[in-house]
């Protein structure tokens, strides 16, 4: 058996907790400011990693390069149009999705 860090545990655990979902179905997370948008250049694994460790350094960095932010409107209504698929993880109270390949 492998011993695993705190940190790959974590990981793993929300990589298990992200799952395939319709952007239709997070439309009370968008509505309550909740649902932040992940870049594609990034791993979604890896920024709820980060988020849920509550490191401000990285995420200011992510924000500030716009890979992550909150949904804007223009966004939702684009994926709901396009009746978008998401991968989405909840590192509460944010829910982070990113758009399915």
């Amino acid at each position: 058996m492998t011993a695993t860090t705190p940190q790959e545990a974590s990981r793993t655990k929300l990589n298990r907790e992200t799952s395939r979902i319709a952007w239709k179905e997070l439309q009370r997370f968008f509505a309550s400011g909740a649902a932040v948008a992940v870049s594609h250049e990034l791993d979604l694994v890896e920024v709820a990693f980060q988020f849920s460790r509550d490191n401000k350094e990285q995420v200011e960095r992510w924000l500030l390069a716009k890979k992550v932010g909150k949904v804007s409107d223009e966004q939702a209504r684009i994926w709901l149009e396009a009746d978008a698929m998401m991968w989405a993880v909840v590192v509460s109270p944010w829910v982070l999705v990113q758009v399915a390949d």
